[in-house]
């Protein structure tokens, strides 16, 4: 049974459509991530499950019942803001505590409450503090302790990181991600960061305008995306999408990518691996072939090469030394194209170089439509 459902949900203000037809079903113990860009619709998602807004139409049911006209407090669910959003004349202890108290929770038990979530979360040693004394990093903790503490079915995050630094980020990202596996709570987070999307989720739900894109473990949508709004915003670099088109060689689904730097004008032919039956229906029409950066790495020359790498020969525009590899850009298709390279790559700008194209990483999308081509 799903702990969390969205049936059929619809948000709008007066003509203006904000959400449109979301359908998600969020299992119980699960971390669901809904990522998209500032406008996407994913704070006002996330708002309507906790009741602080009303649904134009749909259902969200929490446990099988539907909450759509069920008070917030009612709904027994927890959420940690961007803002943190604590009392700054209380201490540490007062803050977590505060929720228990309004519910007349006895001292005793509200007490041994809040010692539980301060070792959780690390902070014993602060529960005298106030939060004027505390660092940015240190207020959130006891924001997610206060959400903790009253023990909810669901927990819900608006982009708790925005505020702290890139450090502090990683270091609290390690820390919620280690929370959900010591307590499996239900979990639903709001970020634009699709970096926190990928590390945190169990699966990832993707908006666009107020479109669900896609929903699928981080796996499915980085290695499958179901379009190209979906390639291009989940990675870092993002997939590479190259204007192609399909052709039939030797009764073989090839991808002809334009290759225009080689000195002879020949284009690349990448043979399709293990092409599919929807695949096959595009041959002789325009596409996007779809790569990684990964995807497209140094050769190695190795002799007999698995039937899926393609070795190409083509010159090497940019060389970007990132420590742990090395990316390089190339001209393909009319396009700038990353590649991921060994750190210590050959590769250099200006000259040709041999590269190994991992064919069973390839997607091709439509190029009409801008859909995967399954």
């Amino acid at each position: 049974m799903p702990s969390l459902s969205i049936r059929n949900v619809v948000k709008s203000y007066g003509s203006h459509e904000i959400l449109k037809n979301i359908n998600i079903d969020i299992g119980d113990g699960e971390f669901l991530v809904l990522v998209g860009p500032s406008g996407c619709g994913k704070s006002t998602l996330l708002s309507m499950i906790a009741g602080l807004d009303t649904i134009t139409g749909g259902e969200i049911a929490i446990d099988n019942h539907v909450v759509n006209d069920l008070h917030p407090k009612d709904r027994d669910i927890a959420m940690v803001f961007q803002s943190y959003a604590l009392y700054p004349n209380m201490t540490v202890a007062e803050n977590i505590g505060f929720g228990l108290e309004m519910r007349g929770v006895p001292k005793a038990e509200r007490e041994a409450a809040i010692m539980r979530v301060a070792k959780q979360l690390q902070i014993e040693q602060m529960l005298k503090r106030k939060p004027s004394q505390l660092s940015g990093g240190q207020r959130q903790r006891v924001a997610m302790g206060r959400a903790l503490v009253r023990d909810p079915k669901i927990f819900l995050f608006d982009e708790p990181l925005s505020n702290l630094d890139a450090k502090l980020r990683v270091e609290m990202r390690t820390e919620i991600k280690k929370l959900h596996q010591r307590l499996g709570t239900t979990i639903v987070y709001v970020t634009h960061d699709q970096i926190e999307a990928m590390t945190l989720a169990t699966r990832i739900a993707i908006m666009k305008l107020g479109v669900l894109q896609q929903l699928g473990t981080p796996k499915e949508v980085y290695e499958t995306p179901a379009n190209t709004f979906v390639a291009t915003f989940i990675g870092s670099p993002s997939m590479n999408l190259i204007p192609a088109r399909l052709e039939g060689v030797d009764g073989r689904p090839m991808v002809r990518v334009a290759n225009e730097n080689e000195n002879a004008g020949r284009p690349i032919l990448l043979p399709l691996f293990r092409p599919s039956r929807d695949q096959e229906k595009l041959v002789g029409r325009d596409v996007l072939l779809g790569l990684r950066p990964e995807a497209i790495g140094d050769f190695t020359g190795s002799d007999p090469m698995p039937p899926h790498l393609e070795r190409v020969s083509t010159p090497v525009e940019v060389t970007e030394p990132t420590g742990p590899d090395t990316l390089a850009v190339l001209m393909w298709g009319g396009k700038e194209v990353t590649a991921r390279l060994r750190p210590d790559t050959d590769a250099t700008p200006g000259r040709p170089a041999n590269f190994l194209v991992d064919m069973s990483k390839a997607v091709i999308f439509d190029r009409e439509t801008e859909r995967r081509v399954a």
